[in-house]
C-alpha cells in the first residue's frame, strides 16, 4: 500500500478479534459488532495551525489505538479493509504491544 493521508488524519486497519460465543451460542458474523482496537498503518504530515506552522500528530504507523465505534470512514485498499479517521478520534493508545495478550494477563 502506497497511500499517505493528508494532514491529521491516520489509516487504521482493524484488529479482529476472536469468535464469539454467548451462553454456548455462536454468533454469526453478521450479527457481531466490529473491533474497537486497530493498528495505525499510515499517518497524515499533521495539522496546519492558522500561522501556517505544523502541529505534529501523537500517533505514528505501527500504534495499536482504540477508537469509538462510529469513528471513520471505511475504505479499500487492495482488497483489504481500512478505516480513515481524523486523528482526534482516536480515544487512546495502547502502550506495550499486543491488546489481547494483555488482556488476557490480567484476568
Amino acid at each position: 500500500m502506497n497511500v499517505r493521508p493528508l494532514h491529521d488524519r491516520i489509516i487504521v486497519q482493524r484488529i479482529e478479534e476472536g469468535e464469539q460465543k454467548v451462553g454456548g451460542i455462536i454468533i454469526p458474523d453478521t450479527a457481531k459488532e466490529k473491533p474497537q482496537q486497530g493498528k495505525v498503518t499510515a499517518v497524515g504530515n499533521g495539522k496546519s495551525k492558522d500561522d501556517g506552522k505544523r502541529v505534529p500528530l501523537d500517533v505514528k504507523a505501527g500504534d495499536t489505538i482504540l477508537f469509538g465505534k462510529y469513528s471513520g470512514q471505511e475504505i479499500k485498499l487492495d482488497g483489504e479493509e481500512f478505516l480513515i479517521m481524523r486523528e482526534d478520534e482516536v480515544l487512546a493508545v495502547i502502550e506495550g504491544g499486543n491488546a489481547k495478550a494483555d488482556a488476557k494477563k490480567k484476568k
